[in-house]
């Protein structure tokens, strides 16, 4: 089993921990991550593009002008594409964007982006990240002391301080074991995970 040193929330080691090679420290397939990536955009997307049809659009319900002896092409209605304030031809519609993805396609992603971020050595782990009291400027301080910039944090459970304390670091984002995807583990360069997230995680995707 990998193993990975574990820090105190002043960056000083404390321990080390196991990781199950199966969830941290597995291949890496890309395509797999390229699939998830598409799947969670896809389904963020609203599709609610929408543009009328001739049939829609308001008027058309009388013949613009008579059809022969004015000179110029016959027209049966203004409603048509060709005139201005006409309907579109094949215009969007709204549409659901979203697509289906097999359960185990799903967790074989997430095990490949984990195992793409401790093999890049951009994973580091914590004992735990309980502050005292809401501060912005404090958790900042706990970041420069591990050097990281833009980071995804991973917690096991509900975190008020916490979640509050980075609420305006836009280059950090929090979340809980249960909500960690592929997407948000490739957006944020460095990952950052307590121990009993971890230990969550692997009581999921442990084979």
């Amino acid at each position: 089993m990998a193993k990975i040193a574990v820090f105190d929330i002043n960056c000083k080691q404390v321990s080390e921990k196991e990781l199950v090679d199966d969830v941290f420290n597995t291949d890496v397939k890309e395509y797999l991550l390229h699939d998830m990536v598409r799947y969670q955009l896809a389904a963020r997307r609203q599709g609610t593009a929408k543009a009328k049809g001739r049939s829609e659009v308001r008027g058309g319900g009388k013949k613009p002008y008579r059809q022969k002896g004015t000179g110029n092409a016959r027209q049966g209605t203004v409603t048509a594409p060709n005139h201005v304030g006409g309907g579109v031809v094949f215009g969007p519609t709204p549409r659901d964007y979203s697509f289906k993805l097999n359960r185990k396609v799903k967790q074989s992603a997430l095990r490949s982006a984990l195992s793409a971020r401790f093999q890049a050595e951009k994973m580091t782990v914590v004992n735990s990240l309980d502050i005292d009291a809401i501060s912005t400027k404090g958790f900042s301080q706990v970041l420069e002391r591990f050097e990281l910039g833009k980071a995804l944090i991973v917690i096991d459970e509900e975190n008020r301080n916490l979640e509050l304390s980075t609420r305006n670091l836009p280059f950090v984002k929090v979340l809980r074991a249960d909500g960690v995807n592929v997407y948000d583990i490739l957006k944020y360069p460095n990952l950052v995970m307590t121990e009993a997230a971890i230990d969550r995680i692997e009581g999921v995707l442990a084979k």
